[in-house]
């Protein structure tokens, strides 16, 4: 069965290099005439690539529970932060093809270096931060952060910082709410149950059902960032608890 899956999860890491390549050719030439919108979905075809690979390849299928959270797309200027459960790469390619408005991540600078995707990636009106120079890269997202809010983008960031072990917890840092808070808007926290299917740094997938639970917005407004993030972790994990039992002891507890 291992062999198997190995042998799936090879043609799907083919299938991805084989389209990144044009289609990242594409966005490149593409980013010479148009940005914004115009330019963030047409090169989201590459994520929804990605993700019916996985499906048709792997057999790695999703649910979407708690979409009538989020405003609609007609809602064009009601922006908000996205605080969501990190567990592989899966999350990062299905997010930006699940969400009815632009989505712009807050990641580490190095991804700009991978070759095509790190490139059409840089051209993207994104986050990209230096983690060496936390007190500079605050600054950063504090400021394009807000600059997006008000544009209507979406800031998406991962509250522990990097992928998690199926059913392990990581550190909650409070730069998600810090953000909601300084660009006054809603903070909505997302469980992802993706390491089921596609473990942490791992290409070895899995069939199976992964489980997106998307909670409902938080307010900002007079709120500290630590208490407004101990309560996004505790609906996060919670979540992650009822999505994904088998994987945490019956004896664990949701983070309070």
């Amino acid at each position: 069965m291992r062999l198997w899956w190995a042998l799936r999860s090879a043609l799907f890491v083919l299938w991805m290099a084989a389209t990144v390549v044009p289609w990242a050719l594409m966005m490149l030439v593409l980013s010479i005439f148009v940005r914004g919108p115009r330019l963030y979905w047409p090169t989201m075809v590459w994520l929804r690539m990605a993700v019916w690979g996985a499906k048709a390849i792997c057999g790695v299928r999703y649910r979407v529970h708690g979409l009538a959270h989020l405003p609609t797309a007609a809602q064009q200027r009601s922006a908000v932060v996205l605080a969501a459960k990190h567990q592989s790469a899966w999350e990062t390619f299905a997010f930006p093809t699940l969400m009815p408005h632009p989505l712009a991540y807050v990641f580490k600078r190095e991804l700009l270096y991978i070759p095509f995707f790190g490139w059409a990636m840089g051209r993207l009106d994104m986050i990209h931060i230096d983690r060496s120079k936390r007190a500079e890269a605050w600054a950063k997202v504090a400021a394009q952060g807000r600059r997006l809010a008000a544009e209507g983008v979406w800031v998406i960031m991962f509250p522990e910082g990097t992928r998690t072990p199926r059913g392990r917890q990581g550190t909650y840092k409070s730069g998600a709410s810090r953000l909601a808070i300084e660009s006054g808007v809603p903070i909505v926290p997302i469980a992802a149950s993706s390491a089921k299917c596609w473990p942490r740094k791992s290409f070895l997938l899995r069939p199976g059902v992964i489980d997106v639970s998307i909670g409902p917005p938080i307010p900002s407004t007079g709120r500290q960032s630590d208490e407004l993030m101990r309560e996004v972790e505790a609906w996060i994990e919670a979540e992650m608890r009822r999505l994904d039992p088998d994987a945490y002891p019956a004896a664990a507890q949701p983070a309070t």
